[in-house]
C-alpha cells in the first residue's frame, strides 16, 4: 500500500494545516491492514482506475465482544415470520446484470439515496472495484428482497452497501435486521471484525445505539469509548475553532497515551 497526504485548509491563526489522508491499495491481500489503519474505500471519482481509500472516523464491531441487544432481538422477532433466506455469494459468481438485481438497485437508489448521491453509473463503478468481494443475498421464497455488497479478506468484513425492498422498511425494520444478520453471520463464521463505514453526525447514531462490541478509529487507535463517540457525532456540524488536539484540556496526558 502507498499512503499519501493531500493539502486541505490552512489556518495560520491556530497553526492548523489540514491534510486529507489517502491510501492506494497495491494488492488485495492488504485489505485487512488497510481497514485496521482506519481507511475506507473512496469512490467519488469514477475516472480513478486504482482502489483508493480515505482515512476517517471508521466504525467497527469487535466480534469477540458482540452480543445481541434488546433492539436486535426485537427486530429479529418482527422479521422471523418472513422466513428470509440468506446466501453468501462471491461477486464473480453473482449475476450483477440480472433484471431482478438491477431493478432493486434502481428502486432503492431512487427512493432512499437519490440520484445526486448515487447515480447508476457510480453504482456500476463501485461494483467493478476489486475491493468488493461478496454479496449477501436475502430472499423470500426465491425472490430477492435485499442484499449487502461486502468486502471480505482474512478475518474481516466490510458492510459496504445495503439495498433492500423498502416495502418492508416500516413494518419490519428490514434495514436494521439486515445489518444485524450480517454481523451475526460474521460472528458465527469466526471473523474478527465487521466494519460499518463512517461514524459522523447524528445520522450515524442508529449504528452506534443498536450494536454492542463497537470501537471507532480516533486518529491513532481503535477507541471503545462509545459515549464520547456519541458526543462527537452530535457536535460534528458545530463550528470548530481548531483541531481536537489543540482543544484538549490536558495535551500532555494525550501525548503520554501514545506510548501504549
Amino acid at each position: 500500500m502507498k499512503i499519501f497526504f493531500s493539502e486541505n485548509r490552512v489556518d495560520y491563526s491556530t497553526y492548523t494545516f489540514d491534510y486529507a489522508i489517502y491510501c492506494l491499495k497495491e494488492s488485495q491481500s492488504e485489505l485487512s491492514e488497510i481497514y485496521e489503519k482506519g481507511f475506507l474505500p473512496y469512490t467519488g471519482n469514477l475516472s480513478i482506475e486504482g482502489d483508493i481509500f480515505y482515512l476517517a472516523r471508521s466504525l467497527r464491531v469487535e466480534l469477540d465482544r458482540f452480543e445481541d441487544t434488546s433492539e436486535n432481538r426485537r427486530v429479529n422477532r418482527l422479521v422471523e415470520p418472513l422466513n428470509i433466506q440468506l446466501e453468501v455469494i462471491k461477486k464473480e459468481d453473482f449475476d450483477l446484470n440480472s433484471t431482478e438485481f438491477v431493478s432493486l438497485c434502481q428502486e432503492y437508489i431512487s427512493q432512499r439515496i437519490g440520484d445526486d448521491n448515487m447515480s447508476m453509473e457510480r453504482w456500476q463503478y463501485i461494483l467493478s472495484r476489486q475491493t468488493g468481494t461478496h454479496l449477501f443475498r436475502f430472499s423470500i421464497e426465491g425472490k430477492l428482497v435485499g442484499f449487502v455488497f461486502a468486502v471480505m479478506e482474512n478475518n474481516m468484513l466490510h458492510y459496504w452497501f445495503a439495498f433492500f425492498d423498502t416495502e418492508y422498511m416500516r413494518s419490519h425494520s428490514l434495514g436494521k435486521w439486515i445489518m444485524w444478520r450480517v454481523i451475526r453471520w460474521a460472528k458465527e463464521n469466526n471473523l474478527k471484525y465487521v466494519y460499518l463505514g463512517t461514524a459522523y453526525k447524528t445520522s450515524a447514531l442508529y449504528k452506534i445505539r443498536d450494536h454492542k462490541g463497537l470501537a471507532y478509529f480516533d486518529g491513532f487507535r481503535w477507541n471503545r469509548d462509545i459515549e464520547r463517540l456519541k458526543l462527537l457525532c452530535k457536535a460534528d456540524l458545530e463550528p470548530k475553532v481548531a483541531d481536537e488536539f489543540k482543544t484538549l484540556s490536558d495535551q500532555n496526558e494525550f501525548l503520554n497515551q501514545l506510548n501504549y
